[in-house]
This record gives C-alpha cells, structure tokens and sequence, in this order.
C-alpha cells in the first residue's frame, strides 16, 4: 500500500486544482472549499486526499462516485482506477466537468446527468464508492451496490455536524462503520436530503 499511497500523493500534487475552477482560481492553492457555482463547492484539497487515500483505489477497482461538481475528485479516481461511474445532479457543472476530464484524456469515466442519491444500479456492484455531498443517513441504494469486500466514504449528518465514515461491506455482506474526520460538506440533494 506505501507505493499506492506515495504515487496518489505524487499524481495529487502535479494536479491542477485552478483547472477544474471557473471562478476564485486565485484562491486555487489554498486549503480550503471554494464555491463553483449552484451552492456547490470544490472540496479542500487536503480532505480530497485524505478521502481518496481511505478509499484505497486500485488498479482494477470499478469506482462509483456521487457528485461529480468540478471534476477534481473524479481526475484522482480515474487515475487509479479501472472505470469511474460519476453523477451529478445540475446540468451545468455536469457539462464542464466532462469537458474538463475528456480533455484531460481520461478514457475510463463514464457520466451521468441523474439524483446521484440512488446510485447507478446498472452498473453496479462497484468495488468502491466516493460519495462527496452529505447525507442524513446512509443511502440503503447505495450499500446495495456495493460490492462485498467494497468500500465506501460517505460524509453524514445535518448541515451543521457531519461524520467522514468509512464503510466497508464485508465477504459476507456484513456491514462495517469507521469515523475518519467531523467534516462540512454540501447536502447531498435528493431522497435523503
């Protein structure tokens, strides 16, 4: 894991963050949520990196992620890993995300314009699961999809207090929950708002 851990930060550092913004790209460089747009945000670069490295990516992993926003976070789960499934629920940030990301070059990314609340059950069981908005409780759709021995990161709560959780279903489909950090993240919209 030390060589995974290492190459995520090294490939975390030479990105771009004023590349996934339109707005305040003088602010790109500090450590800290900018707004994009729609009372959406592009997250701390530090909690980025911290929830990419908990996720534990790898080569072969097929990544759903709920909220594409500026893409940022997609750009770091398509490098490491086999296929990101990513939805966004507002039209325009869904736009130039993908813009952003198709001309980055990434090949393994699939978008869809959709309340990212229920998942993507097509595709599903994912290996991993990036959830960057808050929910009140942990989305039952979403531990469907999941695969046995998945892991998801999830941040839940109110608007005013939420856990970082680490959830992790295992080979038996049992269900494990680990705090990682008190966070503040937009609300996740949609069934559980």
């Amino acid at each position: 894991m030390k060589n995974k851990e290492q190459d995520i930060r090294a490939y975390f550092n030479k990105l771009d963050r004023s590349f996934f913004m339109d707005r305040f790209k003088e602010m790109a460089s500090f450590d800290e949520a900018i707004p994009i747009g729609h009372e959406q945000t592009i997250s701390q670069p530090s909690l980025v990196l911290e929830m990419t490295l908990a996720l534990e990516p790898e080569t072969d992993s097929r990544v759903l992620e709920i909220g594409t926003g500026s893409g940022f976070q997609t750009a770091l789960l398509a490098e490491f890993a086999s296929q990101v499934y990513t939805v966004e629920r507002i039209e325009e940030l869904y736009h130039r995300a993908k813009e952003r990301l198709d001309e980055s070059g990434f090949s393994n990314i699939s978008f869809k314009l959709d309340d990212g609340s229920m998942g993507w059950e097509e595709n599903a069981p994912y290996d991993r699961i990036m959830v960057t908005a808050a929910a009140s409780a942990i989305p039952e759709e979403l531990l469907n999809q999941l695969a046995f021995g998945g892991k998801m990161i999830i941040p839940v709560g109110s608007s005013f207090s939420q856990e970082l959780k680490l959830i992790e279903k295992d080979e038996n489909g049992k269900i494990h929950s680990t705090v990682l950090n008190q966070v503040r993240f937009v609300p996740l919209k949609g069934k559980y708002e």
